[in-house]
């Protein structure tokens, strides 16, 4: 009993350490939609999209098609299809941070809508499993082993990063709330700069006035 809770657990874990999205959006055309994938570096994730046919076994019209470009945070380009009905992308993760997959459906009179299905797998999810037991020739529980130790290696991983993302996150209040300080301590000067100014004015005027 307390083994299959370690397996159930370990099972839960590993879905919460890697991501799977799998949406169904609509797109009108001359618009652009955007969606964000938080990824750890050195991790797998693998996309997948299409554009869904409006007329079920007819051939897909001519103006149902997308231009998609993957980007990461800082801007460096890991896929671009312009002008196609469906695509896929895969790669590792050369750096932590948020990576964006931007779909942009090209202008056209009337204005139609498209209906995209996409795919996005990233950590033990994106990974093909079933080529994994074909190539290996495994039987079903040392796969399943096998996906048991990924999971524990990306939890492992994955606990390294959201650390490492705490500490950022600690020395950025550190350094704001070092930046406020100083800014308090500048504002407290400037008014007291300034209540000296009035007073030593005030001061000359009555002086001049003879009123003092």
């Amino acid at each position: 009993m307390a083994g299959l809770r370690l397996l159930v657990a370990a099972v839960i874990l590993g879905f919460l350490s890697s991501t799977s999205q799998s949406l169904r959006f609509e797109l009108q055309s001359g618009h652009t939609k955007c969606i964000v994938e938080d990824i750890k570096a050195n991790a797998m994730t693998v996309g997948k999209y299409s554009v869904v046919n409006p007329n079920e076994g007819q051939p897909m019209p001519d103006s149902h098609k997308l231009t998609v470009r993957v980007t990461s945070h800082y801007g460096n380009n890991y896929h671009y299809s312009e002008l196609v009905e469906s695509g896929q992308f895969a790669f590792v993760a050369a750096e932590a941070g948020d990576y964006m997959a931007c779909f942009w459906a090209p202008d056209h009179k009337p204005q139609i809508t498209l209906t995209i299905e996409f795919d996005w797998k990233t950590g033990v999810a994106a990974k093909d499993w079933s080529n994994v037991a074909k190539k290996g020739s495994v039987d079903v529980m040392e796969l399943e082993l096998k996906k048991l130790f990924d999971t524990v290696t990306s939890i492992h991983e994955e606990m390294f990063y959201l650390r490492q993302r705490e500490e950022e996150m600690q020395e950025l209040n550190r350094t704001t709330n070092s930046r406020m300080a100083w800014f308090s301590l500048l504002s407290l000067f400037v008014c007291s700069s300034v209540a000296a100014l009035q007073w030593w004015h005030l001061k000359t005027f009555f002086e001049k006035k003879k009123l003092i």
